[in-house]
């Protein structure tokens, strides 16, 4: 049975939280307690799976309950359950939460959040990728990419134009104000995939907040070079797929969370590369000795590859089902259930015709990849338009500049 520990100051809350999850003390093993320094005596003596607080406490508020929690027991899921008005405060928790929810908060909203991020840690069924996972407190981001957007929202009259330009350009960036405009602080009725959309919700304020004051965009990398891997050259890489898959989709209804996709499809990278070097090291060596793709290399080694690892995270923040699904899958996307608008696929395709544009690594190792599977192409249109999308990604390729706009 999983545990679940609920802090919040005001005893009538808990109490109110204790009725309504009453249909659940047969499936979870709940815990309440009042206050942040009550919850922290607590996870000193009782292990949890769940961890969900109120934010605006006295003395541990809900910020620095979580960023120990992070610290000292990084496996537990993180998420805050908080009001329109204590947004400000919310923002310090940022960088060490899962998820957003609002309060009041529907009973039902609350027993899917808990369980989506409990079946995750079920399904990937991995102690040391939930706790790489867990302790992950922000992505890298490209120096140049922070400096552009703390100099532009410096400014007196910053530019939503020129902000939404500089976020699009970098895959961690992306991720976190998609994982902020989607939460339920902002009430956005509909998943917000675009990001000049999710920079006019943020607001430039809000945004220059989580920025420069909370750090989340700050940059950082491996610890020391990985033989094989490069920053520039996996944006690069990134924004070439999400160009690609743009062209290739043929709803255009979706066509923001195509190129959100296309973004954050390999963001498990930054992952590893940040929080297990040694692993990424060891899946790039194998795949050049064995002349398989890394992802299998991955497989090999932890059981799971990028594609989990990065999809795992990118559902606990909360981003849109089909975004989450199509990166998971975006290397087997015959595991999900085949249709017209079929995400996974689309990646899938948009990844390897990427690759076959992709750059030898900085070391001289060339990146390992399958060729195309013509036989999985018919939900996106088949394979006759195969030598259609190859030479639309070869144009994409020699561009100047690589868009996914």
């Amino acid at each position: 049975m999983k545990r679940i520990l609920f802090v919040d100051d005001e005893i009538q809350i808990l109490e109110g939280l204790q009725r309504m999850l009453r249909p659940q003390r047969d499936v979870w093993d709940m815990a309440f307690a009042p206050g942040g320094q009550a919850a922290l005596e607590l996870l000193k003596a009782e292990s949890f799976d769940v961890i969900i607080t109120d934010m605006r406490m006295p003395g541990v508020d809900g910020a620095m309950l979580l960023g120990t929690v992070c610290e000292k027991y990084p496996n537990i899921l993180r998420i805050v359950l908080s009001g329109y008005t204590e947004l400000e405060s919310t923002l310090r928790a940022v960088p060490v939460a899962h998820q957003f929810l609002l309060k009041p908060c529907d009973p039902e909203a609350l027993r899917t959040a808990i369980e989506r991020g409990l079946r995750l840690i079920d399904v990937l069924n991995s102690k040391m990728l939930v706790s790489l996972v867990g302790s992950l407190r922000e992505l890298p981001s490209a120096p140049l990419t922070f400096t552009d957007l703390r100099k532009e929202l410096s400014r007196p009259e910053p530019s939503i134009a020129r902000v939404a330009e500089i976020v699009q350009k970098d895959v961690a960036v992306t991720a976190k104000v998609l994982q902020l405009v989607n939460s339920a602080f902002f009430g956005v009725s509909r998943n917000v995939s675009d990001i000049s959309t999710a920079v006019n919700y943020l607001g430039t304020s809000t945004l220059q907040n989580l920025v420069l004051s909370v750090g989340v965009f700050r940059s950082f990398g491996p610890k020391y070079p990985i033989p094989g891997f490069s920053i520039d050259e996996f944006e690069q890489h990134s924004h070439l797929t999400a160009a690609i898959a743009a062209k290739i989709n043929r709803n255009a209804n979706l066509n923001g969370f195509v190129v959100i996709a296309g973004l954050l499809h390999d963001i498990g990278y930054l992952i590893l590369a940040d929080r297990s070097p040694q692993h990424l090291a060891r899946s790039i060596q194998e795949s050049v000795q064995e002349k398989i793709p890394c992802y299998k290399a991955e497989e090999r080694l932890i059981g799971l590859s990028h594609s989990e690892i990065g999809a795992y995270l990118l559902s606990l923040w909360g981003l849109p089902f089909p975004i989450t699904e199509a990166v998971a899958h975006h290397h087997h996307p015959d595991c999900v259930p085949r249709g017209k608008d079929d995400m996974a696929t689309i990646i899938y395709l948009a990844d390897l015709l990427a690759n076959e544009h992709r750059a030898k690594f900085p070391n001289g190792m060339t990146h390992i990849c399958n060729p195309i599977d013509a036989s999985l192409l018919a939900p996106i249109g088949g394979a006759e338009l195969l030598p259609e999308w190859r030479k639309m990604a070869e144009e994409l390729a020699c561009a100047p500049t690589r868009s996914a706009k």
